[in-house]
C-alpha cells in the first residue's frame, strides 16, 4: 500500500526534490514485496525443485521490468505525460492489493515469526552473512544481475551509435533479451525436476560465462553487430537460470529466515546491478568493450561465488 501512496504523491510533486523523496520512499515499499513473495514462495514449497520452479517465474518478471519498462514508459510519457507514468504505478499497486487482500492467506506459522526489532534483523542478517554456503548463493545471483545493468547501461549508445542501428529498430533488437529470457525461464521450470536444481544452475553459468567472454572475443576480433546480440541475448536469458536456483538452494538451510535471506540477496542484487552499472559509464575508451568486459567479469565472479564458495563449504 505504501508503493501505491507515494506513486500517487510522486505524480502531484511540484519540485524535482520533493519528487526524488518521494521516490525514494515510493522503492522502499516496491522492495518489500520484492521479498516478501520470495518468502511467502518458501512457506508453501519445502522442496528446492518446486521452489526453484517458481522462483524462476518470480525472477522472470524481475528481470522483464527493466527491460520493458523504458519503453512502456516512454509511450506514456509521449502520450500522456510524466505525471501519468506514477498514476499508471499508482492504479496497477491499488490493484495487487486488492488481490493479496482478496485471494492470499498468511503463509508464516506462528511459532516461526520473528520479532520485529531492529536488534533481532540485524542478528538475523549476520548469521546469513557468516554462513559462508548461503553467502556464496547469494553472490552467485547477484552478480549476474550486475551483468545485466552493465548491458542495460551501455547497450542502447553500442547498438546505435557504434554499430549504426536506427533508434526504431533498437526496440525490436533489445526484445529479443526479453523472448530470452522467457525461453529460458519456461526450460528451467520444465528441466529442473528431472535434473535438480543444482544441475540447472552450474548449466546457467557455464551458458552465461561463455556467452560473457564470446562478448570480449567480438569487440576484440570484430565478428560484427549479429554475434554481439547472439552473445547479449545468451548472457541476460541465462540469469533466469542462475538466480532462481541460487536463491532456491540458499534457502534450504535456513527456512525460517526466507524472507530476510531474500531481502538480502534482492540488496545485493541490485547493489551490484547499480555499482556495475556505474562502473561502464564511467570507464574511459570504446563503451562495446567496457561493456564486453563488465559483463564477462560478473559472469566469472559467479561463478567463483559458487564453485569456490558455495559449493565448497559443503
Amino acid at each position: 500500500m505504501g508503493y501505491c501512496l507515494f506513486s500517487i504523491l510522486c505524480s502531484a510533486a511540484s519540485s524535482v526534490e520533493t519528487l526524488i523523496g518521494f521516490r525514494f520512499l515510493q522503492g522502499l515499499g516496491g522492495a518489500a514485496s520484492g521479498a516478501i513473495v520470495v518468502a511467502l514462495l518458501r512457506d508453501l514449497y519445502s522442496r528446492k525443485e518446486d521452489l526453484a520452479r517458481l522462483i524462476s517465474f518470480v525472477t522472470l518478471v524481475a528481470m522483464l521490468a527493466p527491460l520493458v519498462a523504458p519503453f512502456a514508459g516512454g509511450y506514456i510519457l509521449l502520450w500522456f505525460g510524466w505525471r501519468a507514468v506514477f498514476r499508471v504505478l499508482a492504479i496497477l499497486s491499488f490493484l495487487t492489493v486488492l488481490l493479496v487482500w482478496w485471494g492470499l492467506p498468511e503463509t508464516l506459522a506462528v511459532k516461526n515469526r520473528i520479532p520485529l526489532s531492529l536488534g533481532a534483523i540485524l542478528r538475523n542478517y549476520l548469521k546469513l552473512l557468516r554462513h559462508r554456503k548461503i553467502l556464496g548463493y547469494i553472490l552467485t545471483s547477484a552478480f549476474p544481475a550486475g551483468g545485466l545493468f552493465a548491458f542495460l547501461t551501455a547497450a542502447s549508445f553500442v547498438y546505435i551509435e557504434l554499430y549504426g542501428v536506427s533508434p526504431q529498430r533498437f526496440g525490436f533488437y533489445f526484445g529479443l533479451n526479453v523472448i530470452s529470457i522467457m525461453a529460458i525461464t519456461l526450460i528451467n521450470g520444465r528441466l529442473v525436476h528431472r535434473v535438480g536444481v543444482l544441475r540447472m544452475l552450474k548449466a546457467g553459468l557455464i551458458l552465461q560465462t561463455s556467452a560473457g567472454l564470446w562478448l570480449v572475443f567480438v569487440v576484440l576480433s570484430g565478428l560484427g553487430f549479429w554475434a554481439l546480440v547472439a552473445g547479449a541475448v545468451l548472457f541476460v536469458g541465462a540469469i533466469a537460470a542462475i538466480t532462481s536456483n541460487a536463491i532456491a538452494a540458499a534457502m534450504q538451510d535456513y527456512p525460517q529466515l526466507a524472507g530476510t535471506l531474500a531481502s538480502l540477496a534482492g540488496t545485493l542484487r541490485f547493489g551490484t546491478g547499480a555499482l556495475t552499472g556505474s562502473i561502464v559509464a564511467i570507464l574511459p575508451g570504446q563503451t562495446a568493450m567496457s561493456m564486453a568486459l563488465t559483463m564477462a567479469a560478473c559472469a566469472v565472479l559467479a561463478v567463483v561465488s559458487y564453485f569456490w564458495i558455495a559449493r565448497d563449504s559443503g
